[in-house]
């Protein structure tokens, strides 16, 4: 197996070292290496590709961080043809939430997640993500 050097700050790699002793992991690099398979796993679902999705995106972080909410902006810009919607609100009294509507195809929603998760700061990055035909099948009731 390759060894691989990976930088984080020391927070991160003692929350990953309390992880790994609690649900039993060998150790760190056995939950990297779950991590990592279960991040290029997200959006390799079958079912998903060549059909119309939406996806609800929730960004937390610090309000004092004005580079996220930059980054939130310029995203959001860049891809309006796939945000449908966009959402800021103040959480408790140091956060920021940023909350995305988008509607695309899988490649598209996929790029836009990566590159809100690479965004440096944030705190937590949540979706969901379901496709549109699936509404078709829903009965309303008269």
């Amino acid at each position: 197996m390759t060894v691989v050097s990976v930088s984080m700050p020391e927070d991160l790699l003692d929350r990953i070292d309390s992880f790994a002793d609690e649900h039993g992991y060998t150790g760190r690099s056995e939950v990297v290496r779950e991590a990592a398979r279960n991040l290029l796993g997200e959006f390799e679902d079958k079912r998903l590709e060549d059909r119309e999705l939406i996806a609800i995106v929730t960004v937390l972080f610090n309000y004092e961080t004005t580079s996220v909410e930059e980054q939130m902006m310029r995203l959001r810009h860049e891809h309006e043809g796939l945000v449908a919607s966009n959402f800021h609100s103040h959480v408790g009294n140091h956060y920021c939430m940023e909350l995305f509507v988008l509607e695309g195809r899988l490649d598209e929603i996929s790029t836009f997640v990566g590159k809100i998760r690479a965004t440096q700061d944030t705190l937590s990055v949540d979706y969901s993500v379901m496709p549109v035909d699936d509404f078709d099948s829903l009965e309303t009731l008269d």
